[in-house]
């Protein structure tokens, strides 16, 4: 008997930031846990989350995530009202934690979301401490990857 249900690939990503690696210069990445409610796994598992204008910030010594959107499944329960924007909670060790204070309070670094994904069937978060890009770093990096595809391009051709 095969089971007919979609079921997500354990190592598999939920959700990409694509935007965070144009409008940043990563310095460092690490991964979070997150603290999330019953339907929030549920709607994770059919994919149904979103990272684009996603930020973490520090407060009290801790690490929120927002503006990360988990739109809730139809099937979710009548008598309760999901949030799909709402703060989550990030878990991190506290030498962690104080790690990124640190950088983003005395260089005035930035921590983005990267990535949200599966790892032994728990959700995780691939946070990044960022440096804000210009828009001349912009240009110069989609310059460069032009270049590297048209490299590609003419390497494929004379073979």
């Amino acid at each position: 008997m095969s089971n007919s249900g979609k079921k997500a690939n354990p190592g598999a990503n939920i959700a990409l930031n694509k935007k965070a690696r144009h409008d940043y210069f990563i310095e460092r990445t690490m991964e979070a846990g997150l603290q999330l409610e019953g339907w929030e796994v549920k709607s994770m598992r059919e994919g149904k989350a979103q990272l684009t204008e996603t930020y973490v910030i520090v407060q009290s010594g801790e690490a929120w995530l927002l503006g990360a959107h988990i739109t809730p499944l139809k099937t979710a329960s009548t008598h309760f009202r999901p949030e799909p924007t709402r703060s989550r909670k990030l878990l991190l060790h506290r030498s962690e934690l104080d790690s990124l204070i640190g950088s983003v309070e005395r260089k005035g670094m930035t921590l983005v979301a990267l990535k949200l994904y599966w790892k032994s069937g728990r959700a995780k978060l691939e946070i990044g401490l960022a440096k804000g890009k210009k828009q001349h770093d912009k240009r110069e990096t989609n310059k460069d990857r032009d270049w590297e595809r048209q490299k590609a391009r003419i390497l494929k051709g004379n073979r």
